[in-house]
């Protein structure tokens, strides 16, 4: 079997019909110390609105910011830059998604608590994805919002507001992207969107803006590219989805809260995103939340070994 059919067969066991509404277990420590499973419920239409709304309302939190003369930082233990821009964002989604799904898990880049406890089931975010483009200037970064759900990124929405772009899962799990003016009261125009069949023998490379190296250059050397690009952000993911590109590699280091939404939205839209390594689907929840090298790909492109 196929990694892409594997990926569509943990899907359909997912999500067996475009239902409204999904119950999954959590398990919890009772007053005694014992585990016991609590039946749980989420209503997808109600998600997709919570995470449009907070989406937006950051995205304006972000651009107030953004559009001061001078953009101060500060380094964290991992030596990557977080802003004030990450800190208000953060506390916009994180308060807004408690407040509507409060026995849901939240994972967050900005909370290093939430870091701490393994999920299988969970949103997880990136306030700020693309801090150093952000800094920079360059516009190219985006707040991402996704569910995981049994391990697999189901919906997602990543929006990119210095460039008004809105990408985002539906209620039934179709990949839409919203044109702008964006309100939080009312949606816009939604146009479906699909990757396209590559060409094997003249692609569409997207890479990153930020974090591009030799061994990246090198793996992108054994296919047959007619354009290669870069990007900033989980921008790369949606290029896939919207058919601007075929294939992505990402030989170095990510965080689960950097691709999840990306990755929700590619495989609604018929993409996928494997293991450098083995080519079997990338899989969230996992030690650390830390990603392994991966490849974002189109259905169709022939990818090759390392």
């Amino acid at each position: 079997m196929t990694q892409k059919n594997l990926l569509k067969r943990k899907l359909n066991s997912i999500s067996k019909n475009k239902c409204a509404m999904i119950a999954y277990f959590r398990t919890e420590k009772s007053s005694s110390g014992k585990n016991h499973r609590k039946l749980l419920t989420l209503d997808y239409k109600k998600l997709t609105h919570v995470m449009r709304g907070l989406a937006l309302r950051s995205g304006k939190a972000i651009m107030d910011i953004y559009k001061a003369d001078h953009l101060s930082f500060e380094t964290k233990a991992d030596n990557s830059p977080v802003t004030l821009a990450d800190k208000a964002a953060d506390q916009i989604i994180f308060s807004g998604l408690k407040l509507a799904f409060p026995d849901l898990p939240v994972v967050t880049e900005e909370q290093a608590s939430s870091h701490v406890q393994q999920h299988k089931t969970f949103l997880i975010v990136d306030p700020l994805d693309g801090t150093k483009e952000f800094i920079k200037k360059t516009a190219e970064f985006t707040v991402n919002i996704a569910l995981i759900e049994d391990g697999v990124p189901t919906r997602g929405i990543v929006y990119a507001p210095a460039i008004g772009r809105l990408f985002y899962t539906d209620a039934t799990g179709q990949p839409l992207e919203e044109k702008a003016p964006f309100e939080e009261k009312t949606k816009g125009k939604n146009l479906p969107i699909s990757v396209k069949i590559p060409n094997n023998e003249a692609l569409i490379v997207v890479a990153s803006k930020s974090h591009r190296d030799q061994n990246t250059d090198t793996y992108i050397s054994k296919y047959s590219v007619a354009k290669s690009t870069s990007a900033g952000s989980s921008l790369k993911f949606c290029l896939l989805a919207t058919g601007e590109a075929d294939f992505y590699p990402r030989l170095g280091r990510t965080m689960e809260w950097d691709t999840a939404a990306g990755h929700a939205i590619l495989n609604a839209a018929g993409g996928a995103v494997v293991h450098f390594d083995t080519l079997r689907p990338l899989e969230y929840g996992k030690p650390n939340y830390e990603n392994p090298h991966f490849i974002a790909s189109v259905e169709g492109v022939m990818l090759k070994s390392k």
